[in-house]
């Protein structure tokens, strides 16, 4: 089955994300340094190898908040290939070392048990302040993916250590976000239940996609529920599925879809989901209705959470082949249009499948990939006469991006890279009355690092430049927001 993503991406999609001449000469200064230092360390390797070599690599700083950080780096056997080209996993320990000063990294975050899948939390941190770190891995330090430094940057967020080899690196946290907690809201989508070989993209014969290891279970069923675990623990109230729940419609995914979101709790109170173009199902068939719609209404609906108004969006109301773009029909324009004349300054949070735009992307960006024009500006004119609404979450992209729509400054469109493989994971809403705070975690079940490793070669390496997003902020910020009128859930 083909990703909703990739299936209508042109032969030269993979070529796109390569970095254009201007990138790599901004960028080839600060990294030219430690490649050099990586070559010549490999041809020491080549010359004399050791068993106790190691790889740290694919560094990131996935989640930063006001008072904690998520970082993750993957150990390898240099030399060696587990057959998609990456190194075989080295188990082995992890630790960050970290401090207000480069040259004063006095304290010490470890893991719990060896692993080759790192995955360490930075807590008790101050908000508004700097940190410099170093992620290490049997006294090696772990390097971030080397085009990621040229494409944005996945470590941090300043460039102070780009070019050294492994850091330290640095990043400031933010702000918390005005007021008192009132409600935390998980957002996922793209679970894709069904598939079975990760990235395959229409047209590109040469890069083949990633299937999970043979007696391994299912990637879209590890990975959803991981997702259900994560969010649970990392403090959700109420999650909100995206759509492409499916990999192809069939009752069957869908119906295990329901199941494994059963476990977050009682769907249309604790959970809510809306349809993708891949739940899609031939006429006279509609088997996310059977799944999902328990009262037999509209794909599309309205839900008051203590103030906080849920409106969820179906944004494939047509025919086709689920390739074009996302369509929403007259009558659910209209009542979407409608909802919000009603209660224009009501603190509203919008979700759909396709984005109302899509911006930045390292791949060729056609009309499947967002909501019918006409029908997007349509929507956009809606929320600048509404200043409660306040986000816009839409998954279909496969990434993380954050965009502030200019003509309603007051929404922003947060596209969430899909739970089903690399980084793996959702976004958490952090809801407070005077502003909120979107914060992307990676599943951190073992199995789901491992699979979220795997993953990674989708698109032949490219798609962590895609999918993390180009910049710390694009999967997590903070922003201020009248949401005084939402009390929490009741």
């Amino acid at each position: 089955m083909r990703c909703c993503f990739s299936a209508h991406l042109p032969a030269l999609a993979a070529l796109s994300a390569l970095p254009g001449p201007c990138e790599v000469l901004r960028s080839g200064a600060r990294l030219a340094p430690a490649l050099l230092r990586s070559a010549s360390a490999a041809v020491q390797r080549a010359r004399a190898p050791h068993p106790d070599d190691l790889a740290a690599v694919h560094l990131e700083l996935v989640t930063l908040t006001e008072d904690s950080a998520v970082i993750t780096w993957y150990t390898g056997v240099p030399g060696t290939d587990d057959g998609l080209g990456h190194p075989l996993p080295a188990v082995t320990e992890g630790e960050v070392v970290y401090g207000t000063h480069p040259s004063r990294l006095d304290r010490v975050a470890s893991e719990e048990r060896a692993t080759a899948h790192h995955q360490v939390e930075l807590t008790g941190l101050e908000p508004g302040q700097t940190y410099y770190y170093q992620a290490r891995s049997r006294g090696r330090a772990a390097a971030p993916t080397p085009l990621h430094l040229v494409r944005g940057n996945a470590v941090g967020t300043s460039t102070y250590g780009f070019g050294s080899s492994g850091g330290p690196y640095s990043f400031t946290t933010p702000q918390p976000p005005p007021g008192r907690h009132l409600l935390s809201v998980a957002l996922c989508n793209d679970l894709h239940l069904g598939e079975t070989t990760a990235g395959l993209v229409g047209g590109l014969p040469l890069l083949r996609g990633v299937p999970q290891q043979p007696g391994r279970e299912p990637y879209p069923q590890l990975m959803s529920r991981a997702l259900v675990a994560e969010a649970r623990r990392r403090g959700a109230d109420v999650l909100l599925a995206g759509g492409d729940l499916s990999a192809g419609g069939s009752a069957h995914d869908l119906g295990e879809a329901r199941r494994i979101l059963d476990g977050f709790g009682t769907h249309g109170r604790d959970y809510f989901a809306v349809r993708g173009n891949h739940d899609r199902s031939p006429a006279p068939q509609n088997t996310f209705r059977a799944a999902f719609l328990d009262d037999g209404g509209p794909g599309h609906f309205a839900h008051d959470l203590g103030g906080l108004r849920i409106i969820g969006l179906d944004t494939y109301v047509k025919s086709g082949n689920g390739a074009d773009a996302g369509g929403l029909g007259a009558e659910q324009l209209a009542w979407f249009r409608e909802r919000l004349r009603e209660q224009p300054d009501q603190p509203t949070l919008v979700f759909g499948h396709h984005p109302l735009t899509v911006r930045d992307s390292v791949f060729p960006v056609t009309r499947g990939h967002c909501l019918e024009r006409r029908q997007a500006r349509a929507v956009v004119d809606a929320y600048t006469a509404a200043p409660g609404v306040f986000l816009h979450h839409a998954g279909h992209t496969h990434r993380n991006k954050r965009t502030v729509l200019a003509r309603a400054p007051h929404v922003t469109q947060q596209e969430v890279a899909a739970a089903k493989e690399y980084p793996g994971g959702f976004t958490l809403v952090r809801i407070h009355s005077g502003g909120y705070a979107l914060n992307h975690y990676k599943s951190g079940a073992p199995a789901a690092r491992q699979w979220s490793e795997r993953s990674r070669r989708v698109a032949a390496g490219l798609w962590p430049h895609h999918s993390l997003g180009r910049s710390v902020t694009d999967r997590n910020s903070m922003a201020p927001h009248d949401l005084s009128g939402v009390t929490g859930r009741r």
